[in-house]
């Protein structure tokens, strides 16, 4: 599996961003996707996951009501609308898919498959 996001940049603080990821190659058995980032000096976190076939999704307290995330349309991509951005946002996001068959909501453990990275900057 490949993932390929876009959609990072930089935005004032209150601003919005889209960021969009796509996924190629064995997606057959892929149950949804999600999202991480990781700030300068600390650990990879999880921020968003969606499931397919149930469309449910979870996030993380810190951007619960902010973040919005869903699948694109029937295709294997996903996007993630946020609003509100803070400076604490800042940070390189990753998208990420599960291994075959497991569900993007049942933990960070899950995701086996990592695009390489989108740079959002949120200034004050």
């Amino acid at each position: 599996v490949q993932l390929q996001a876009s959609g990072g940049g930089l935005v004032q603080a209150g601003g919005s961003l889209r960021l969009s990821c796509a996924a190629s190659g064995r997606t057959r058995a892929m149950l949804g996707m999600g999202w991480f980032r990781q700030s300068p000096g600390k650990e990879r976190e999880f921020v968003a996951g969606v499931n397919w076939s149930s469309g449910n999704t979870l996030y993380s307290d810190s951007v619960k009501g902010r973040f919005t995330i869903s699948r694109d349309n029937g295709k294997v991509a996903v996007w993630m609308q946020m609003n509100s951005l803070k400076p604490e946002d800042t940070a390189v996001y990753y998208c990420a898919a599960p291994g075959e068959y497991m569900s993007p909501l049942k933990g960070p453990g899950v995701f086996e498959y990592w695009g390489p990275g989108t740079l959002v900057t949120v200034s004050s």
